[in-house]
């Protein structure tokens, strides 16, 4: 791409004139809607000018709650042609728990001042009381009830304001990450650009079953589709989760080069696909398999490999990687033509004088590889000061594509941005010029004055006959007048398990805590699945997690009939009603 293309409107413009690229939608049948980038183009400035009829202008920030569909992209590049901000955010996907989703709604759309939320029929019956307490200027739109109207598309600038992403909220509330047009098409180009394109190939192609309201969706994947021109094929999360398999038939059937998931999502596949869902899958020609956006398990990794390698999966195509919504997505990658690099560090070293030092017998970690082009890391202690390889401190990043801060919080921007280093908020080291991480600083186990990493205690138990993967929250508190800090371990368990069998899955999860990370914990629960607060994007978020069981409101989620629905939309609105009359008898 030539360097004078620097939004993504232009980039759109260009995709527009290669009629053998596009997207496609895959369905639960497995039949497939194309969509070539000419006629993404022409719908989305009808819905351009549907918006500015609405009374959309340049600067606007509009919320999209819309499933992966191209009605999504129709409002999406629809916004950006008007000159305004489109607002990513994730549809009801918990319909027992409307009321949290509703409050959790309105607040972001409080956040960005949005003027309008575009979504679709059928989740425009669930949003009214996040509206309601909101109180967007223009109301909640589906795009094709809207006025035609002539598009008069806002040309736009490098600077200007492209997008809001919120951050996935680990640790803390999400924060609306601002991304300028210039942001988002320096990362997109430096994702193209870290991988060489293969001999007698011009262009890659994609697959997808990731949420396009989170940035290794949307900036990950449709965005370097758009700059290639190429061809990105996309599958509902949803479906995915129901049916891992599908993710890797469409890979085979789509003979699709780069597909990218978070951790856990290997693990899923191991977990749940079965042999003869994959007959007649190849997966010779997936050549870049990102592992990202959240910590990656060594154990996964191999045993996802392993697996499927009868099936044509190349050890070499496992690519860890390593990125945040605050750099609009990656900062490291791996080597792509080379297996993934992982290394054992001694766990007394780490914990107590935070160095690395390799060790046969200890803790397993995986490379994240080396920054992209033009981007700088830095490990710090908590002064400040730059510490030397192999020791952990705190990851400080530097790069083209940082935000320009969380929108309209000048002192939550000032806390992580200084003098154009990101403070990352993860902790970890440099060893061979790679990255390795070791937790989040705010989510680090304390226990008798040393430094533990979560991660490892969580990942013991994933091996536990009845425990469900990936879902274990590891956390240490300092109880009230008690002389040393406690470890405490919560573990759903499957969908098929039964509640007599809890208590001894809590003592192996317990058992293998021990043998794995050398720590007691003081307290295992066992949870009915569904329970632990995640992020939009599916993250443990270990401190709500700590607060709801501390205050006695961890509670496992209600079966979900049409009646429950009605009755927590009808809770949600009195709640919100309540809530708006308060304000107002305030004011």
């Amino acid at each position: 791409m030539s360097g004078d293309l620097t939004t993504l409107p232009e980039l759109l413009e260009r995709a527009a004139g290669h009629g053998d690229a596009g997207l496609r939608f895959v369905d639960g049948a497995e039949s497939a809607g194309w969509f070539p980038w000419p006629l993404v183009r022409e719908r989305a400035l009808d819905g351009c000018g549907r918006l500015q009829a609405r009374g959309v202008s340049p600067g606007d920030r509009v919320a999209l709650v819309l499933p992966t569909s191209i009605e999504f992209f129709d409002a999406f590049f629809g916004v950006l042609l008007a000159g305004a901000v489109p607002v990513p955010l994730y549809p009801p996907v918990r319909l027992g728990r409307l009321d949290e989703y509703a409050a959790r709604t309105a607040r972001m759309l409080e956040l960005v001042r949005a003027t309008v939320v575009v979504t679709d029929r059928r989740v425009r019956r669930l949003l009214g009381p996040a509206v309601a307490a909101a109180r967007p200027r223009l109301g909640c739109v589906v795009l094709d009830e809207l006025a035609d109207s002539d598009p008069h598309p806002a040309p736009g600038a490098p600077q200007d304001l492209a997008l809001v992403q919120f951050s996935s909220g680990t640790t803390v509330d999400p924060k609306p990450v601002a991304l300028s047009h210039r942001a988002v098409v320096a990362q997109t180009l430096r994702l193209k650009a870290y991988w060489p394109q293969p001999e007698g190939r011009t262009v890659d192609s994609g697959a997808s079953w990731l949420p396009l309201y989170h940035d290794m969706g949307l900036i990950g994947c449709v965005l370097p589709a758009l700059e290639h021109p190429g061809t990105l094929t996309l599958i509902p999360p949803e479906l995915f989760i129901a049916r891992p398999a599908l993710w890797l038939q469409t890979i085979s059937r789509h003979r699709a080069t780069i597909s990218p998931a978070p951790n856990f999502a290997y693990g899923l596949c191991l977990d749940k696909i079965r042999d003869e869902e994959l007959d007649g899958v190849d997966l010779s020609c997936w050549r870049i398999a990102l592992n990202g956006a959240e910590p990656v398990a060594p154990r996964v990794l191999r045993g996802f490999c392993e697996r499927f390698a009868r099936w044509g999966f190349s050890s070499a195509a496992m690519t860890p990687v390593y990125g945040l919504s605050e750099a609009a997505l990656a900062v490291t990658f791996s080597d792509v033509a080379a297996p993934f690099q992982a290394r054992r560090f001694d766990r007394e070293q780490l914990a107590r004088a935070g160095r690395a030092v390799d060790a046969a017998d200890g803790v397993e970690l995986v490379a994240l590889g080396r920054p992209l082009p033009d981007f700088a890391l830095a490990i710090v202690d908590d002064a400040g000061a730059e510490l030397a390889p192999g020791q952990v401190g705190h990851l400080l990043v530097r790069g083209p594509s940082l935000m320009d801060g969380y929108l309209d919080q000048p002192e939550a921007t000032a806390g992580v941005l200084r003098d154009g280093w990101l403070d990352t908020g993860d902790l970890g080291f440099l060893h061979d010029g790679q990255l390795y991480l070791t937790g989040r600083a705010k989510d680090v186990l304390i226990l008798r004055g040393r430094n533990h990493s979560p991660h490892e205690v969580e990942d013991a138990v994933d091996s536990v006959a009845g425990a469900r993967a990936g879902c274990a929250v590891a956390v240490s508190w300092l109880p009230e007048g008690d002389s040393g800090e406690r470890l405490l371990l919560l573990v759903e368990a499957r969908r098929d398990v039964p509640g007599s069998d809890y208590p001894r899955i809590a003592r192996e999860c317990a058992g293998a805590v021990r043998a794995a990370a050398g720590l007691d914990p003081d307290h295992v629960e066992v949870l009915a699945p569904g329970t632990l607060p995640r992020t939009s994007s599916g993250k443990l978020r270990r401190a709500e997690t700590l607060r709801r069981w501390l205050a006695g409101e961890l509670d496992p989620p209600a079966a979900v009939t049409p009646l429950r629905v009605l009755a927590a939309a009808a809770r949600s609105r009195l709640a919100f009603a309540r809530m708006r009359l308060d304000s107002d008898e305030r004011s």
